[in-house]
């Protein structure tokens, strides 16, 4: 995500918990590590894991894809037994030989998963990743400020959608801003190259300098700003949005959320297996539980994003059924993943983003 969609709150703390005498292996075979965002798996899955295979679950945290990495870099890849990258992710992973390719025998769970959600263009092989949650990127606004606001990005980056009313984009992501700009430009969403990237800067740039525009927002942090009445547009992830519905319903009462008709970014969480993991085979057996229908529903239930797997979504709670929180099949096909950038491509966005944003 690109998630950049949760924040994490205790920065590298540890939680475990055990079942001390109920290991029937030895004490250094019988704890799977976890590298993860935080409050990302609900403690009762993690619980039930533990008692069924006797082992110890042991998460650290990370707040960003770029910290993870460099984790991973400096040695993390022989600590964790399991990661949790972004899409975008997955191929700097893999390029950089920080992950190890996957025994699709131990997945037989694979099977339960959307066809949207298999062989997909970060690992179109299946060989490295398995998606764990997903959701999509969107835009939230008061519908009682901008009742007649377009349903597409012209809400952010025409002025005559909205000349006066205070808007934020996206905070973070050089490569999201700019590739919101290319599916305003109807040059879609995972738009590549010099030239698109170049105008959709002519976009972004004017932008930055309106009147109405008051900076760069976390995506919860624009939910809370939108219902306290600070900002009136913002970039937010579905799953977020549908969570303040239903824990707010007062303030959220004339708050909208839509999915830009000219597309936007679907992101997903994948489960990856460092290349030098401790215990390998514990991570594909929990990758394999974490994909079984009822645990996947249990997840998305716990956490309000959407589920890979199919079987789980009859067993969501209704709010979660809603096409906001899990978005039906047209929606699906306006949404494309971020595409993965190295070398001179990743390069030539950073500076460009830079550019911006010093301006």
């Amino acid at each position: 995500m690109t998630r950049p969609m949760i924040a994490a709150m205790f920065g590298m703390a540890v939680m475990g918990s055990a079942l001390g005498s109920m290991s029937v292996a030895a004490a250094d075979e019988s704890t799977l590590t976890i590298f993860n965002w935080a409050d990302y798996l609900p403690q009762d899955v993690v619980d039930e894991f533990e008692a069924k295979h006797h082992v110890r679950v042991v998460q650290n945290y990370y707040n960003s894809n770029a910290e993870m990495l460099a984790k991973l870099q400096s040695g993390g890849d022989h600590q964790y037994d399991l990661a949790f990258p972004s899409d975008y992710f997955v191929p700097r992973l893999i390029k950089a030989g920080l992950v190890q390719p996957l025994d699709g025998a131990r997945l037989t769970n694979r099977s339960h998963l959307l066809a949207d959600f298999r062989n997909p263009s970060y690992d179109p092989d299946e060989s490295y990743s398995v998606p764990y949650q997903w959701g999509a990127t969107g835009i939230a606004y008061n519908a009682d400020a901008l009742p007649d606001l377009p349903p597409d990005w012209h809400a952010l980056f025409d002025p005559k959608a909205n000349p006066t009313h205070p808007f934020a984009l996206l905070k973070g992501d050089g490569q999201f801003t700019l590739s919101t700009a290319c599916a305003y430009l109807d040059k879609g969403y995972d738009c590549i190259g010099r030239e698109d990237w170049l105008a959709a800067a002519k976009v972004v740039g004017p932008t930055l300098k309106r009147a109405n525009y008051v900076g760069f927002v976390g995506a919860t942090a624009a939910l809370d700003q939108l219902a306290r009445g600070v900002i009136d547009v913002g970039v937010v992830y579905n799953g977020d949005f549908a969570r303040k519905q239903v824990e707010d319903p007062e303030s959220f009462r004339n708050i909208r959320f839509f999915i830009p008709r000219e597309g936007s970014q679907r992101w997903v969480d994948a489960m990856v297996i460092p290349a030098h993991a401790p215990h390998p085979e514990l991570a594909a057996a929990f990758m394999n539980y974490l994909l079984t229908p009822e645990v996947a529903a249990r997840v998305s239930n716990a956490n309000f994003y959407s589920t890979p797997v199919a079987d789980a979504v009859p067993l969501l709670k209704p709010a979660l059924r809603d096409s906001v929180a899990t978005p039906d099949e047209q929606q699906r096909k306006r949404l494309a993943y971020t595409p993965s950038l190295d070398g001179q491509q990743l390069q030539f966005v950073q500076q460009l983003w830079t550019e911006l944003r010093s301006r």
